[in-house]
C-alpha cells in the first residue's frame, strides 16, 4: 500500500466505519481461547481500525478485542 493510498474498511452492510464510531455485533460469537461468548446486540463504542481493512479493535466487556467486521454492523 502506498503512502497516499487510505485504507478503507465497510461493515458487514458496506457501511464505511472510522476511528471512534460504534458497531453492533450481528452474530453470537465464540471468544477464542475462553469459553466467553459476545452475544448479539452487544454495542462496542469508539472502535480503532488495524492494519486489516477485516479486522477493527474494540472493548468488548472490559476486555480489548480485534473482531472481524463481517459481524459488525455500524451504529
Amino acid at each position: 500500500m502506498d503512502e497516499n493510498e487510505e485504507l478503507i474498511v465497510r461493515d458487514s452492510n458496506g457501511a464505511v466505519l472510522k476511528d471512534g464510531d460504534s458497531v453492533t455485533v450481528i452474530k453470537d460469537l465464540k471468544v477464542r481461547g475462553s469459553s466467553s461468548v459476545i452475544k448479539r446486540g452487544t454495542m462496542v463504542k469508539n472502535i480503532r481500525l488495524t492494519d486489516d481493512a477485516d479486522e477493527v479493535e474494540g472493548k468488548v466487556e472490559k476486555s480489548m478485542m480485534v473482531l472481524r467486521t463481517e459481524f459488525l454492523k455500524k451504529a
